[in-house]
């Protein structure tokens, strides 16, 4: 046990667990990464499948529409349901959480260039930053590529794709 335990300084310890990984918190509740993870994940793919099941109802035709006007075949329209709802329930349930947060953040950038390129820099009439809430999508979907899913999740945080 004296191994398990080291001295980090006044009322404070760090504390090695069975994956090698030291916790240096005085409390375990408000150290919690995988807490962190799992929030993240909540936050950006449940909030991004509302957009998903709200194109499943009212239909995503417009975008076939952008895609060739953009000079890009229509068939990718077909990763709509892909990206907007397959996706954000991998994202939520945490399995395959790199690639699926990857594609999530390839769909934002689509989604950016095709319909949104002339708001990049554009505000709100409160100051807000115009295209926010893409940018939320964009970072977090980054964020969880390269944090994984942790342990809150359907595989537990294991493996290389979580």
């Amino acid at each position: 046990m004296a191994g398990f335990f080291r001295s980090r300084g006044k009322n404070k310890r760090s504390i090695v667990n069975n994956r090698g990984r030291v916790n240096t918190s005085t409390g375990g509740f408000m150290n919690n990464n995988d807490l962190g993870k799992l929030l993240i994940r909540l936050s950006v793919g449940g909030l991004m499948l509302f957009h998903g099941v709200h194109k499943m109802i009212h239909g995503y035709g417009f975008i076939a529409a952008r895609l060739k006007a953009a000079g890009l075949p229509e068939f990718l329209v077909a990763g709509v349901p892909i990206g907007e709802v397959v996706v954000p329930l991998l994202i939520v349930l945490g399995f395959y959480t790199s690639p699926a947060a990857l594609v999530e953040a390839f769909l934002m950038g689509m989604a950016v260039w095709l319909v949104h390129r002339g708001r990049l820099t554009a505000f709100t009439d409160h100051g807000g930053y115009a295209l926010e809430l893409q940018a939320f999508y964009f970072f977090g979907s980054l964020a969880l590529f390269f944090l994984g899913a942790g342990r809150y999740s359907v595989l537990k945080g294991i493996g290389q794709w979580n």
